[in-house]
């Protein structure tokens, strides 16, 4: 019997890649992590993960988070 062999899928690799982004995304800007709110623009959180991306000014809940 011959060994089976997988190969790796991009698409799923280039998922995971973005699921750590995102998480390192919300724990730098102090948003609630939830993987299910990948990919899902309705998100807020996403919406401004896609913002930070685009290069554009991303809102920081800590700084929020720690006004009087």
């Amino acid at each position: 019997m011959a060994k089976q062999q997988y190969q790796s899928n991009p698409r799923v690799n280039q998922i995971f890649e973005d699921l750590e982004n995102y998480l390192t995304f919300c724990q730098d800007f102090g948003y609630k992590f939830d993987e299910s709110t990948l990919y899902d623009m309705r998100s807020f959180a996403f919406r401004q993960h896609q913002k930070q991306l685009a290069g554009k000014w991303a809102k920081d809940q800590w700084a929020e988070d720690t006004r009087p």
